[in-house]
């Protein structure tokens, strides 16, 4: 998986937490990225877990000609059982509909978590298209086919029970997580998720992943597509199955990531786990650490 970090962070670079409040200095037109397509999914805004100071700062500093918000974007499950509704997240979808207004192309293709919005789909709601499946050409010709991909989870499927119950057990550990993350900071660690530690440590889980990821590439070859994007399990990957291209573009409570298309179809998963000042400042002071070990490498030796 190509991991892109913003403003060309150094190979040894530490990624830090979710930021508290939204950065200070103003967005510098010369150093937004611009893609061609950006996907995003499982934002969960509505939630307390939901990183949306981080998912704000990726927005205002990356553009695109389409912007396709991949289900679960707010959750409707929660917000049911418990309101939970900050600043950041409204600064989240007053930014979508910013990029609507300058004319990007919005698609919204809701998931399991925000399936209220699926009778709609078909429509146009404030400039953004709800559609419940679609197709994306790439620039360079590839058919991928964009869902979100919990039809493909037999939990959600067939035990809805069942889903609600797992999904207040990984609410649990998004708080446990969230304890860990703060720790870590205060010791200068860099950022790690528990909740995805523990997906990924589980025997079952990872088979899970793994069916769903065949299951998703099986889909798209009966289809005739080239390859397949989505979200629903949280956990960012681009592969190869069977000739068929896997694109999972991540989430926003714990790996923060999206998936981006250049302008020459080249498809990335960008991590964004610190905020843009936040890089800035540390390029910055990576720069100037060089700059002393740099002179002391030219300095002629004495004889």
């Amino acid at each position: 998986m190509n991991t892109i970090f913003p403003f060309d962070a150094p190979p040894t670079h530490r990624t830090y937490g979710p930021v508290s409040t939204p950065p200070a200095t103003p967005v510098v037109p010369s150093r937004l990225r611009r893609h061609r397509t950006i996907f995003v999914s499982d934002t969960h805004l509505g939630t307390r877990g939901a990183k949306a100071e981080l998912l704000h700062d990726f927005l205002i500093h990356n553009e695109s000609d389409t912007l396709f918000l991949v289900g679960d974007i707010i959750d409707g499950w929660r917000l049911t059982r418990r309101w939970y509704w900050s600043a950041a997240h409204s600064r989240v979808l007053d930014e979508i509909l910013r990029k609507v207004k300058n004319g990007t192309r919005v698609v919204f293709v809701p998931g399991n978590h925000d399936e209220a919005f699926r009778p709609y789909c078909g429509v146009t709601l404030a400039g953004v298209e709800l559609q419940t499946e679609c197709v994306h050409v790439t620039a360079d010709g590839r058919k991928l086919l964009v869902m979100h991909g919990d039809r493909f989870d037999g939990i959600v499927t067939y035990a809805k029970w069942l889903a609600h119950l797992g999904d207040t057990a990984y609410e649990i550990a998004l708080k446990a997580n969230t304890v860990v993350s703060a720790v870590r900071r205060v010791l200068g660690l860099p950022y790690w998720s528990l909740s995805a530690y523990l997906k990924h440590k589980v025997k079952n889980a990872a088979s899970f992943i793994s069916n769903f990821e065949q299951a998703l590439a099986k889909e798209a070859r009966d289809r005739g597509a080239d390859g397949v994007v989505c979200g629903h399990i949280h956990h960012p990957e681009i592969k190869d199955i069977g000739g068929i291209l896997y694109c999972n573009d991540g989430d926003w409570v714990e790996s923060c990531t999206a998936l981006t298309e250049t302008v020459g179809g080249q498809l990335e998963i960008v991590q964004w786990v610190h905020s843009a000042a936040e890089q800035e400042r540390f390029v910055a002071t990576a720069r100037a650490l060089r700059k002393p070990a740099q002179a002391r490498r030219s300095a002629p030796v004495a004889a």
